[in-house]
């Protein structure tokens, strides 16, 4: 498989980011699987994947330096999206950790920077952290993850720009954003982030999935990411611990799914009819 371009999509601020990446969620957390892990990532990047997705939480910060020894030299082609945590989200707090993140991950500046929940701390000290660090060029962009109707609601009080982006919990088996979350994420220009894909896996034996893959000579897998992949502002980064994980995932960039196709989906998998409580993991 040769290196490919992958889609963008356009931030509030102007600047672009892969609407494809790679996740890190569950790495670092087994030292026996550190080489496999770095590995994957490695192979993902030779091959064109330059987003990648970790946070502080991750591998209690294992993560961001499995993403650094498999950045090695590539760091200028990359897009690295981290997270702190909410009891670390003080005004200084909030910079204490981006320092912290910056040295695991072994470089001078983060793309993009979110708040991987919301917690006690009030958002104004967050959203005043964000903006220093990215005076300081230590940040790019900043965004929030898990953030529900009510949350971005506040938000939009306190903050004196958009964000970045929202991360959330998205996929076939997880559609609750679709009710109101996302259309409002839309008209604001704020892209949707959508982590757990295929919900870590457990999706892909549904006979409507199988069948679609069928169709198309293709696997659940990248069926369910292909669904994700259509849809404007809308980033996807699922993780692969593996170089054929990560081979089968970026072939879905490939796949384009018909009207038929999305109907069976949709007959299988359907939207919300109300509002629902965000699903997080």
């Amino acid at each position: 498989m040769s290196a490919r371009s992958i889609p963008i999509v356009t931030l509030p601020s102007g600047r672009t980011m892969p609407a494809f990446g790679l996740g890190t969620w569950r790495m670092g957390e087994n030292a026996r699987k550190r080489r496999d892990e770095v590995d994957a990532l490695r192979h993902g990047i030779d091959l064109g994947v330059t987003l990648i997705d970790t946070a502080e939480m991750y591998g209690d910060g294992e993560a961001e330096r499995i993403v650094a020894e498999a950045a090695g030299g590539n760091r200028d082609r990359l897009f690295i999206v981290s997270k702190v945590l909410p009891e670390n989200a003080s005004r200084r707090g909030t910079v204490a950790a981006c320092e912290r993140s910056l040295k695991r991950l072994k470089t001078d500046r983060i793309d993009l920077y979110l708040l991987h929940w919301r917690g006690s701390p009030p958002l104004a000290e967050t959203l005043e952290a964000f903006v220093a660090l990215r005076a300081a060029g230590k940040i790019r962009d900043w965004g929030v993850s898990n953030f529900d109707m009510a949350d971005m609601a506040d938000l939009s009080r306190v903050a004196h720009e958009q964000a970045g982006t929202n991360q959330v919990l998205y996929n076939l088996t997880r559609r609750g954003i679709e009710f109101d979350l996302m259309p409002w994420c839309r008209e604001r220009k704020i892209p949707i982030m959508a982590y757990s894909p295929i919900e870590q896996g457990r999706m892909l034996g549904h006979p409507a999935l199988r069948a679609v893959a069928g169709r198309h000579d293709a696997t659940p897998a990248q069926v369910a990411l292909a669904w994700l992949l259509r849809q404007d502002g809308m980033i996807v980064i699922p993780k692969a611990g593996s170089r054929p994980h990560v081979e089968e995932d970026i072939a879905a960039l490939d796949l384009t799914l018909d009207s038929e196709d999305l109907a069976a989906l949709d007959r299988a998998f359907p939207p919300p009819a109300k509002a629902t409580s965000l699903d997080m993991l």
